[in-house]
């Protein structure tokens, strides 16, 4: 059986110029979190009312509602409750957690996410060279010390400007001239440079922030991100579909041999954009708890309410990828695979810009879109003439994936654009990564 212990025992890392060999390490406690701080920057985002698990797991949204044509970020902010994480270790201390404060990490850590993808061996062999882009709008000013904490925290080798691993750039490429800070981005920022170090932590880090959140800037940035020479590119926003849609898919997506993943949404079933790009792997989201099966972890679909849940359906615009064969949707369907979303089994993250800085737990595809990327950068290199959103059909119903078949996001009349069955299916896609094999091509 895998190790499925939430606790995380330190490794040393070892690091050496481009190389590094990150161990995903440490800890025992699970205290959740504090609130904002007493004084925010601007533009921080205000606290949205929290929603309840069935687990009593509560949380806000990161980013605050965006104006008319502008894209949500898709992290989802813990408030308060007790995480699966914090569960398993309860029972394990004999110790019921609180939520108290933000001193140490109330979700998943990397070995755990490894653990449950089939990654260890992976992680700690692979990446070496390969750069992961991290998308998204407005300027994290902390975003390089956040991630610093993170790193230090699992034992994880360093990842700074200094030493080459870590760059942050504008839409435009310029590494001075930055957007606009936001506290909400931040935290979605955050979210998403910690997740791409938990799978692929020998993997560089770009980060190219957009100077707002439309699509023409956020698109503009990941053009640049590829111009750059990023191969991985991770997008954690969406907004509604749009007649635009496909004129953005020949603008912005199509770029042979570059792994784009999209979140799918976290307003349960329904398409979004740009999910529903034809050129990017639409990434769904599930609830992740361990087990005492042979794998050591179990998977259904997030789901927590109707309208809040992973996202999945039919474009009403977007052609279906040549390598997508469902029959109950004419246009392009969402998802193609999926990773852990659920708030109530989510992830922990190191944040400070516009909250008490300190630990964090964080949910929504805005969590699973990252991971899918570090998960393609672990599998190396795309062929230059391929779309790496095609690589799991290749590897369908095979152990390389593993197929979620309970729970649902909505009502479709039981079909499996909402429902989880065996096989292909809405919510999930083809399922979650078991190694690197379906991620490779």
């Amino acid at each position: 059986m895998r190790t499925s212990n939430p606790q995380e025992p330190a490794r040393p890392a070892v690091r050496g110029g481009w190389r590094r060999i990150g161990a995903a390490a440490v800890g025992t406690a699970a205290l959740v979190l504090a609130g904002f701080g007493a004084a925010g920057p601007a533009n921080a985002a205000p606290a949205a009312k929290a929603t309840a698990t069935s687990s009593k797991v509560t949380w806000s949204p990161a980013c605050s509602t965006p104006a008319k044509g502008q894209m949500a970020c898709k992290a989802l902010r813990v408030t308060g409750g007790t995480t699966a994480f914090q569960k398993a270790n309860a029972h394990a201390d004999a110790v019921t957690p609180k939520a108290a404060d933000a001193a140490t990490p109330s979700g998943y850590g990397p070995s755990n996410l490894q653990s449950a993808y089939g990654l260890t061996s992976a992680a700690a062999s692979n990446g070496s060279g390969e750069t992961i882009a991290i998308v998204d709008a407005y300027n994290d000013p902390n975003a390089e010390a956040d991630l610093a904490k993170y790193r230090s925290y699992y034992g994880l080798s360093a990842c700074t400007t200094a030493n080459g691993c870590f760059k942050k750039v504008s839409q435009t490429g310029s590494t001075t001239s930055l957007p606009s800070s936001d506290a909400g981005w931040s935290e979605e920022i955050s979210l998403d440079v910690d997740m791409a170090s938990a799978i692929c932590p020998n993997c560089n880090i770009l980060l190219v922030e957009a100077t707002s959140a439309t699509m023409a800037n956020l698109g503009k940035a990941v053009n640049e991100a590829v111009t750059l020479g990023a191969k991985y590119v991770s997008n954690s926003y969406g907004g509604s579909e749009s007649s635009s849609d496909t004129t953005y898919d020949t603008s912005y997506f199509n770029h042979p041999g570059v792994a784009i993943t999209v979140s799918a949404g976290d307003s349960g079933y329904g398409a979004e954009y740009p999910a529903a790009s034809k050129y990017v792997t639409s990434v769904g989201g599930t609830a992740l708890s361990t087990s005492s099966n042979s794998r050591g972890w179990t998977e259904s679909v997030w789901e927590t309410s109707s309208t809040e849940g992973t996202g999945s359906g039919c474009s009403s615009y977007d052609a279906k990828p040549t390598w997508q064969t469902d029959t109950g949707c004419s246009k392009r369907t969402i998802a193609d695979v999926s990773a852990v979303a659920d708030p109530a089994t989510g992830v922990s993250v190191y944040d400070s810009y516009g909250v008490t800085a300190g630990w964090y737990t964080f949910g929504g595809t805005s969590a699973s879109s990252p991971i899918i990327a570090g998960v393609y950068a672990l599998g190396g290199t795309p062929s230059s003439s391929s779309y790496p959103a095609s690589f799991p059909y290749a590897s369908a119903g095979t152990s390389a994936l593993n197929d979620v078949t309970s729970g649902s996001n909505g009502s479709c009349g039981s079909s499996y654009l909402c429902t989880a069955k065996s096989g292909y299916d809405g919510p999930t896609g083809w399922g979650t990564p078991e190694g690197v094999s379906a991620f490779t091509g």
